[in-house]
């Protein structure tokens, strides 16, 4: 007889390192010494990156000039009680349609697991699976403001419209991608453990997304009655 779990802290992130993948078009990532300690006393990166580099958060404005920039959105946004959905198993560049989130409540930050992160770093990372505009508007609907998925966007890549995140985005909502681990965190959920999520991004003031370390907390086992 085991004991109770007791809480877990699991990254959600993955690293910032040079030459890292970045959605097409984006600024490349170049991280380097500036100063070191032989020449300079003390060590210090020089750091090259865009605002949607790596794991990280969209703000409205990534989608609109009136919209909310990042430091305009409440802290809510960024942290709370996760529902991890199921989507993994699709084919490359399917949508996920409305019926996966059915049973979603408003209130929760929606995380959605495609299994994507595995091609993290090679060709087949573009080919993710996406949101359907259904399922963004259903996801709008239930009062989720904060939705996030373990690949590169949500919506197609490469993407002629982008109707996910103008759904999202036009209901102020907080879009994380470039998100792993939550293959992990669906075996929490599926054996009783709360899980909780931070996304809080770096405060680039009036910016249309930043950088975050993502990080799940897993409860204890709640007691079926």
């Amino acid at each position: 007889m085991t004991g109770p779990e007791v809480t877990e802290l699991v990254d959600l992130s993955v690293p910032v390192e040079t030459g890292m993948p970045v959605y097409p078009g984006d600024p490349e990532v170049s991280i380097g010494p500036a100063l070191t300690v032989a020449r300079d006393g003390v060590n210090v990166l020089a750091v090259h990156m865009g605002s949607q580099s790596g794991t990280h958060v969209d703000a409205p404005y990534h989608f609109g000039d009136a919209l909310p920039t990042l430091d305009d959105l409440p802290l809510d946004r960024f942290a709370g009680s996760a529902t991890v959905v199921d989507a993994r198993g699709l084919a490359p560049r399917a949508a996920i349609g409305a019926a996966a989130f059915r049973e979603v409540r408003a209130g929760t930050i929606v995380l959605v697991a495609t299994g994507w992160s595995a091609h993290w770093g090679t060709a087949a990372y573009l080919e993710h699976p996406y949101l359907s505009e259904e399922a963004a508007e259903l996801l709008v609907e239930r009062g989720v403001r904060t939705v996030g998925i373990d690949a590169l966007s949500v919506d197609p890549t490469p993407a002629a419209d982008f109707p996910a995140h103008r759904v999202l985005c036009g209901a102020h909502a907080v879009i994380a991608e470039n998100l792993t681990g939550l293959g992990g965190l669906l075996l929490a959920q599926e054996s009783g453990r709360p899980v909780e999520v931070s996304l809080f991004p770096i405060r680039l003031a009036g910016a249309d997304g930043a950088p975050v370390r993502a990080v799940a907390r897993l409860g204890q086992r709640v007691p079926q009655e």
